[in-house]
């Protein structure tokens, strides 16, 4: 069965579906996007991936393109038509077709909106919950405005490159003071030796992240101890354990960063129960 995307206005085959070259998101990256979890035929904690989408459009003064109720009926359609039982939908919005010029079209131009969803096997995700990812580190180098989800990723793509050429699945930042930012396309956490959870604050150098948040509540719900704040790789090195969270890998195990081994090198307790217990905390639409 060949893929739908929705493209402006029209369901198309993906085969045919296209966007104009002179697109402020092809010429400049200048818009937006997010990713929900699709599972089950449903969509995880959408309505707060929509509220997130709605402050990124704010913040590049992008305007909303429909309402958000609109655009979730588009988000649950593509997934329908695409059959998507387990996996992703992905929407993105750009500021719209103009001439190229760095600065806003003047005239006000309707935005771009692209929907397309996909298949993920989930016993793919399982397997490497249950073998545990590796991680590398490298110097952070982006735009300090990463707290809004823009589709400008060069950076995490050449971060997420490394990370492959060295034989891992993920790149943790390292900002100059020494401290974890987050991963090329997750947030990242510890688990000291004394048992607390660990985990950048949302306020400083990262993306909040949808299944982070939910992850802090489940934390509290289920009377985990948890700390927000900076840590350094060496203190990951010599935590009990490490992992990192994203709408497309849930909460996944991390068994070494740079090449040395997290507690024990397999995937920890408190990592494994929090992605058994996650989906208990989210909210399916």
């Amino acid at each position: 069965m060949s893929r739908i995307a929705y493209v402006n206005g029209r369901y198309q085959d993906m085969r045919d579906a296209s966007v104009s070259i002179e697109d402020r998101g092809y010429q400049f990256a200048d818009g937006v996007y997010e990713v929900c979890e699709v599972r089950g035929g449903r969509l995880v904690d959408m309505p707060r991936h929509l509220t997130r989408l709605q402050r990124s459009l704010g913040e590049l003064r992008i305007a909303l393109p429909m309402p958000l109720s609109s655009l979730a009926v588009i988000l649950h359609e593509v997934v329908r038509r695409n059959r998507v039982r387990f996996g992703i939908v992905y929407l993105q919005i750009s500021r719209g077709v103009a001439r190229r010029d760095h600065g806003f079209p003047v005239k006000a131009v309707k935005p771009g909106v692209v929907v397309t969803a996909r298949t993920i096997d989930p016993a793919r995700g399982e397997d490497n919950a249950t073998r545990g990812i590796k991680v590398i580190t490298v110097p952070e180098n982006r735009w300090p405005r990463v707290d809004i989800k823009s589709t400008a990723l060069l950076p995490n793509v050449l971060a997420k490159q490394a990370a492959r050429e060295a034989g891992a699945y993920e790149a943790w930042y390292v900002d100059r003071d020494g401290f974890v930012t987050e991963g090329s396309s997750s947030n990242a956490w510890i688990v000291t030796r004394e048992g607390r959870v660990v985990t950048r604050p949302d306020s400083s150098g990262i993306l909040s992240g949808i299944t982070r948040g939910v992850l802090i509540e489940a934390l509290e719900a289920l009377q985990i101890r948890f700390e927000e704040r900076p840590f350094t790789p060496a203190e990951a090195a010599d935590a009990a354990e490490a992992f990192v969270t994203a709408a497309s890998m849930i909460v996944m195990p991390v068994v070494a960063i740079d090449g040395r081994a997290i507690g024990n090198g397999t995937p920890g307790p408190v990592a494994r129960r929090l992605r058994e217990q996650f989906h208990r905390f989210s909210a399916f639409s």
